[in-house]
C-alpha cells in the first residue's frame, strides 16, 4: 500500500497544481507548510517514487507563495530529475558526510508548525526537530486528511481501470476448480490474475474459507477448501500507480438456507450504503445505511469493520465511512462500499465495490455479480 509511481500520461503542470493546491491548503489549516517524505504523497505530488527508501534524507518542502524543494541524496538526484514533477520543483541535493538537516531547517520557518507525512522516518523528524527546536509538527492524515481525497478526471480513470481488471481477475478466479485446493493455492492464482491484467503491485489476496471467513483479514494458509464451504475473496493492488480493491463471496457447492440468507443480506446492505451515495452527504450515513440493514436482521453484532476507506495512489487512505465521520462526500471522491457479516467458527460474507461520488450520486467502479456464486 506504499504506492508506486503512476505511468498514466501526467504532466509537469499536473503535478505543479497538485504542489499548489496542497500548499495553500496547508496555509489555510494554519501550517507554515509540508514536509513530504518518499511514500505514497509524494508519488502523488511528484511523480517521484525512490526505488527504496534509505536512511539517506529525501524530503520535499512545500509552502504557499515559495516555490517547492525537493531536498534529495546527490547520488539519487538523477533518478529524481527524471520524475515528471521535477521541472516544477527545485532539487536541492547533498552529499555524504554533509548535514541534510542543516540544509533543510534553512527553507523552513523555525517556530512554525508543519505537517508531516505519515510515513516521514522518525530519525529524520527527530533530526530535524533538534536542528530546529522551535518547530512543530502534525501527521498529514489529521491535518489534511482529504488533501487527496477528490480524484480529477484522469484519477477517475485510472481507478475505473483498475477496478475492472479486478473484476476480469474474478470472472475468471470464479471458474478455477477450488474444492480439494489449498487457500494459499487460490490467493496465488488470483494474485497471477491481478498482474496478468495489468497490476504492477499486489497488495492484498484473502481467500478465506469456512470458519476463516469469519475474520475479516484472515491470513491466507494451507486450510484445504471443502464442499459446503463459504469463501471470502478480497483482492486488490495498484495498476499504473492507482488502487483496486474488491471483495465477493463465493460457495462451493449448495448453500444452507442460513448461507443464502446471509449473503442476500450482505447484498442488501452493500445496495443501501451504495444508495447512500450522494453529494453533500456525510461519510458516516454511508455507514448508518448499510449498518441498519444487518442490525435490523439481527446481525448488527457481527458487522465488526468499517463500511468503506478511501483509495487512490493506495489501496486505504481517508475519507473513511464509519461512525463519527462528518465528513461530506464531494464529487471526484473514491471509496470502498463493504458490508460484512461474520459468525465466528462458522463463516463470513463481504460484498464489496469502489465507488465514486457523482454530480448527482454515485458509481460503482465494480461491476461482477453480487449474488452467490457457485463453485466447484
Amino acid at each position: 500500500m506504499t504506492g508506486s509511481a503512476p505511468t498514466a500520461s501526467f504532466t509537469a503542470d499536473d503535478y505543479r497544481a497538485r504542489m499548489e493546491r496542497a500548499a495553500r491548503a496547508a496555509a489555510d489549516a494554519g501550517l507554515a507548510g509540508l514536509l513530504v517524505a518518499p511514500g505514497p504523497d509524494l508519488v502523488w505530488l511528484t511523480g517521484y517514487a525512490p526505488t527504496a527508501a534509505t536512511e539517506r534524507l529525501t524530503l520535499l518542502v512545500l509552502a504557499a507563495g515559495r516555490d517547492p524543494v525537493l531536498v534529495v541524496p546527490t547520488l539519487e538526484a538523477p533518478d529524481a530529475e527524471k520524475a515528471v514533477g521535477a521541472p516544477a520543483l527545485t532539487l536541492r541535493d547533498w552529499t555524504d558526510g554533509k548535514d541534510p538537516y542543516a540544509a533543510t531547517a534553512a527553507l523552513l520557518d523555525g517556530s512554525g508548525r508543519f505537517g508531516v507525512s505519515d510515513n516521514a522516518w522518525a530519525m529524520h523528524l527527530l533530526a530535524l526537530q533538534r536542528a530546529l527546536p522551535g518547530t512543530s509538527y502534525a501527521a498529514l492524515t489529521e491535518a489534511l486528511p482529504m488533501l487527496r481525497a477528490v480524484k480529477d478526471a484522469a484519477e477517475l480513470e485510472l481507478l475505473a481501470a483498475a477496478g475492472a481488471a479486478a473484476d476480469a481477475a474474478f470472472e475468471e478466479i470464479r471458474e478455477v476448480r477450488f474444492d480439494g485446493r489449498r487457500e494459499s493455492d487460490v490467493a496465488a492464482d488470483l494474485a497471477g490474475l491481478l498482474r496478468r491484467f495489468g497490476h504492477s503491485q499486489v497488495d492484498f489476496t484473502i481467500v478465506a474459507s469456512g470458519p476463516n471467513g469469519a475474520n475479516p483479514h484472515h491470513e491466507v494458509g494451507d486450510r484445504v477448501i471443502g464442499d459446503g464451504d463459504m469463501i471470502v475473496l478480497d483482492f486488490g493492488g495498484l495498476k499504473d500507480g492507482y488502487g483496486s480493491d474488491t471483495s465477493r463471496t463465493v460457495h462451493v457447492g449448495a448453500p444452507t438456507d442460513e448461507e443464502r440468507r446471509v449473503h442476500d443480506l450482505v447484498r442488501e446492505a452493500q445496495e443501501a450504503g451504495f444508495g447512500a451515495v450522494r453529494p453533500g452527504v456525510a461519510c458516516q450515513e454511508v455507514d448508518r445505511a448499510a449498518r441498519a440493514v444487518i442490525a435490523g436482521a439481527g446481525y448488527g453484532d457481527y458487522f465488526i469493520h468499517r463500511t468503506g476507506h478511501g483509495i487512490g495512489v493506495t489501496t486505504h487512505e481517508p475519507p473513511y465511512m464509519i461512525e463519527g465521520e462528518e465528513q461530506l462526500l464531494v464529487p471526484g471522491m473514491c471509496f470502498s462500499v463493504e458490508p460484512g457479516v461474520y459468525l465466528p467458527g462458522r463463516f463470513g460474507v463481504r460484498i464489496e465495490d469502489i465507488v465514486t461520488v457523482t454530480e448527482d450520486g454515485g458509481r460503482r467502479l465494480n461491476d461482477t455479480t453480487r449474488e452467490m456464486v457457485i463453485v466447484e
